[in-house]
């Protein structure tokens, strides 16, 4: 049965319900799924419910049943993998790749492709044709965070629960360290900075988000211009919060939309074929079962390199 251990941060909020630190701190699963994995938890060595309230410093001890990859279609989708054990996977994400299956994609996503590896290497032979049944799959691949669909780069998951549940706390702990290169239109105010404030829904369009006075989550980017021309600029991204969609509402609210993004920015005359240019470049984070944090790197994609080179002509 796998499980979790740990002491609750002082970061934690007062009278929060066990059941919300272990979807919102923890990233384990919803709060509605606590009840579906049969969640058992103690605290100071003594069982408490879900509702119980926690304090700095309890030490919190779970255990929950693993399900089934029901509704999860394994499916041999070629990766480009930067590292894999039994316990997780790196990979560099292409662009136009979804995470996780939805409403209108239930196939093709890097969670199918996961689920497959997953089977390989726990020695589940695919059945033929090369596609396993969903019924025959283990537990889902857990995507410790996302990227958009149109956002390439690094990207880490969790074959096993309490894997997951380690890679979350570093998240949750800020102790994961991203790095983005991006080609946005125009330049920054200063050729380095920060961009601070609180993202929430725009009230004039649910699916996006907008700077905040009004409530919402804090956010925190650095940012530094790399190179820069004729109203381009090729910038290193820092992203020390992990809200949706941050790096490019805080690039729009600087003036300087990410190049090709379809919610945040404009059609540009010049490159009216751009596809979003925003990679994530730099994963560093301690992998389950070590004590230092590794490093793993990507190059910037061609459509970047082909963009450089088409303005240095």
């Amino acid at each position: 049965m796998p499980g979790y251990a740990g002491l609750v941060p002082e970061a934690v909020p007062q009278a929060l319900r066990l059941d919300r630190y272990v979807a919102e701190y923890l990233g384990l699963f919803s709060r509605s799924q606590c009840k579906a994995r049969k969640l058992e938890a103690r605290i100071n060595g003594k069982p408490v419910k879900l509702s119980r309230m926690l304090k700095t410093q309890d030490l919190l001890e779970l255990s929950w049943t693993e399900p089934d990859a029901e509704g999860l279609i394994p499916e041999a989708i070629p990766l480009r993998i930067l590292y894999e054990d039994d316990r997780v996977a790196v990979v560099n994400k292409a662009q136009g790749m979804v995470v996780h299956p939805g409403a209108g994609n239930p196939r093709g996503t890097l969670a199918n492709a996961l689920c497959y590896r997953k089977l390989l290497r726990s020695g589940r032979a695919p059945r033929a044709g090369g596609i396993p049944s969903a019924e025959s799959g283990g537990p889902r691949p857990g995507i410790v965070h996302r990227l958009d669909k149109d956002t390439s780069g690094v990207i880490i998951a969790a074959y096993d629960d309490a894997a997951l549940a380690f890679l979350s706390e570093q998240f949750k702990t800020r102790k994961v360290r991203k790095v983005y290169g991006a080609v946005v239109r125009g330049a920054p105010p200063l050729p380095a900075g920060r961009i601070a404030g609180f993202l929430a829904r725009d009230p004039r369009n649910r699916k996006l988000f907008a700077p905040s006075v009004r409530g919402g989550k804090p956010a925190l980017t650095y940012y530094r211009v790399i190179r820069s021309w004729a109203g381009y600029s090729l910038l290193r991204l820092r992203p020390l919060t992990g809200r949706t969609h941050q790096l490019r509402t805080h690039l729009r609210h600087l003036g300087c939309p990410i190049l090709g993004d379809p919610l945040y920015g404009v059609r540009d005359a010049r490159f009216p074929q751009a596809a979003l240019m925003l990679h994530a470049k730099t994963l560093s984070i301690i992998i389950p079962g070590e004590s230092r944090r590794r490093d793993f790197k990507t190059r910037l994609p061609r459509r970047f390199r082909d963009f450089i080179r088409g303005l240095e002509r």
